[in-house]
């Protein structure tokens, strides 16, 4: 899935990233794969594990790929959850891949 290169995509994640978006967000992610990807997280109100697995996950494809993954405008409850999952904020938010 070949793209132009320094085209970047943008994805707004849904306001509550439960077990019935996870699948939703994958195939989403994977939609825009090829090219560097912007997500934003301003209207996150709710999210769980497995998006945030999700979300992860699609960080270490970008980096295997040497593509731009980054987040941006994390709203509280994004960055509270990332949090209390122990998880560092630096890991996955405004994440630039290094080529």
């Amino acid at each position: 899935m070949a793209s132009k290169t320094g085209a970047s995509k943008q994805l707004k994640l849904a306001s509550v990233l439960d077990l019935n978006e996870a699948s939703q967000l994958k195939d989403k992610l994977l939609s825009l794969r090829g090219s560097s990807v912007e997500i934003d997280a301003s209207g996150v109100e709710r999210m769980g594990t497995l998006c945030v697995q999700v979300l992860f996950s699609g960080l270490k494809t970008w980096e295997a790929d040497k593509q731009s993954f980054s987040i941006t405008g994390a709203s509280d409850a994004f960055t509270k959850t990332l949090q209390l999952l122990g998880l560092n904020n630096d890991q996955l938010i405004a994440t630039e891949i290094r080529q």
